[in-house]
Formats: structure tokens, C-alpha cells, sequence
């Protein structure tokens, strides 16, 4: 395991340039101090918020790579920990981060590709009629347990995602739905309790998969309204975001198609670890 020292090091290369209260300070008035340094932050509290998340991941991933990775080598620590003290060493090691996950996902594809034939995965809920019915009438059901269990996790918690409740919520027996003036934001239950809240890129890529003409000449499955749009639901935390220039045009649609026929195969796409989305559309 990495040692104590390891981590206190670890710590002082990433996180000794944020602002950090000074000593003597009483409970409150360290709070008091923090909540001012934050609004200071450039990019204000939420943009602190997101870079102290961001840190505390390279953290876990640099004391596990010191425990049984490549940094057991004193040396290669010891590099690493003046590379991260800087904001392109951060950035540097965040990318190779990422290609590295993008590496082994890729692996993880042709292992799939070689794999005994599979069956599509089913459904992961079958929509209710009422619920779907309230969804479109606009009458919203306001948060239910499943709000509060997203809101109450800690990495949500760490960004603000609901330091702002919503005024919109719609909660289903899977998860919930917060409506603004420019759409709708989705998550669902199994998936963050997956260890991930939004799986942003799987959800983008069953999204596409649903409505998008592919590379290989396929054609899609379900017709898109004009108006309406999808994004990677990080900027929300959430699964998937839907946007749209009309919502109130756009609702019946996003009730009785995406919601009740849609979303059910394309989270259970993203859930199956097997489920292999194609690279190129």
C-alpha cells in the first residue's frame, strides 16, 4: 500500500496551490474563509468545485498506481509528482488518463468481438402508462425517493449539481427527469448505483445508435422531431440531456417515445458491459 508519506506528498504536488485557509481560524471563520476563496476562484465556486473533484480522482489513481502500478519506482513517483504540481503537468497526466482508458476500452471491444454471439439485452423497465400520461400533461410529481438518493452522493454533493434545486421534477419507478426552459435531463437509478453517474459517452453513443443514419449504412430505428437535440448529460451530471427549442411542442414526443420506448433499450445498452456500440457513425 502507499505509505503515509506517499499520500501527504501526493497531496502537497496537488492541491499546494489552492487557497487554503490560514491557521488559528475558528471553526466558522475557516468556513467563512473558504466559502470566499471559492467565490473568488476564477470561474467562481461551482469551477473550484470541479477542479477539487478533478484532483482528488488523480489522486486515488496516483496512490494506486504507487501501490501496484508503475509507481512503485521511486523515480517514476517522484517525476510524476513534480509533473502534477503544475496545471500542464495536471492536464498531461489527465490525458494520459484517458487514452489509456480509451486503450483498454478498445481491448475490451475486440475481446467482446471474439466472444460466443450474444442476445440484445432487454429492456431495462417497461413504461408505465400513467406516469408517461402525467409526464406529457406537464403535471410534474415534484422529488421522490430517487432525487434524494442521487442528491445525497457525495461526488454530487462535491459538484453543486442541485446546490440549486430544480423547479421540474418528474421521478419514475427508474429514475427522475428535471425540466428547464430549454429541456430535460435524465438519470437513471441503475446506472449511477453502477459506480458512474451519467456513463456520458455509452449514453451519447446508444442515443446515436437509436437515431442516427451509421457509418455502415444502417438506418435509424427511431425519427428525431425537428427542434429537438441530445448531448453527453455531464454538464447535468446526468445520463442524457435533451434539448429543445419548443419544449412544450417537443413534450409529447419525449413522454411517449423517448421516455417510453427508447430510453428503456438504450440504458440497458449501457449498462451490458458486453453491449459494443459502434466506433464511427
Amino acid at each position: 500500500m502507499a505509505s503515509d508519506l506517499d499520500t501527504v506528498r501526493t497531496l502537497r504536488a496537488l492541491f499546494g496551490d489552492l487557497p487554503r485557509p490560514p491557521q488559528g481560524l475558528s471553526s466558522e471563520e475557516s468556513v467563512a474563509w473558504l466559502e470566499r476563496a471559492m467565490a473568488d476562484f476564477e470561474g467562481g465556486d461551482l469551477a473550484y468545485s470541479i477542479e477539487h473533484t478533478s484532483r482528488s480522482a488523480m489522486l486515488d489513481l496516483i496512490l494506486r498506481l504507487r501501490e501496484d502500478g508503475y509507481l512503485q519506482e521511486d523515480a517514476a513517483f517522484d517525476k510524476l509528482l513534480i509533473q502534477v504540481a503544475t496545471p500542464e503537468g495536471r492536464q498531461l497526466f489527465m490525458d494520459w488518463c484517458i487514452h489509456a482508458q480509451k486503450s483498454a476500452d478498445a481491448t475490451a471491444r475486440l475481446l467482446n468481438r471474439v466472444k460466443p454471439a450474444w442476445r440484445e439485452p432487454a429492456p431495462l423497465y417497461q413504461a408505465d402508462v400513467v406516469d408517461i400520461r402525467r409526464f406529457v400533461d406537464g403535471v410534474p410529481s415534484g422529488p421522490g425517493p430517487l432525487y434524494a438518493e442521487y442528491a445525497a452522493r457525495q461526488d454530487v454533493q462535491a459538484i453543486g449539481v442541485f446546490a440549486d434545486p430544480p423547479d421540474t421534477v418528474y421521478e419514475f419507478p427508474w429514475g427522475f427527469v428535471t425540466e428547464s426552459d430549454d429541456g430535460w435531463s435524465v438519470y437513471v437509478a441503475e446506472v449511477w448505483r453502477e459506480g458512474t453517474v451519467g456513463s456520458f459517452e455509452r449514453f451519447l453513443s446508444a442515443w446515436q445508435l437509436e437515431t442516427a443514419v451509421r457509418a455502415d449504412g444502417l438506418q435509424a430505428t427511431a425519427f428525431v422531431p425537428e427542434g429537438l437535440s441530445a448531448d453527453a448529460g455531464i454538464t447535468h451530471f446526468s445520463s442524457l440531456n435533451l434539448n429543445a427549442t419548443d419544449p412544450a411542442a417537443l413534450r409529447q414526443w419525449v413522454g411517449e417515445v423517448f421516455l417510453a420506448h427508447m430510453l428503456p433499450t438504450m440504458a440497458a445498452r449501457v449498462l451490458d458491459p458486453n453491449y459494443d456500440f459502434p466506433d464511427a457513425w
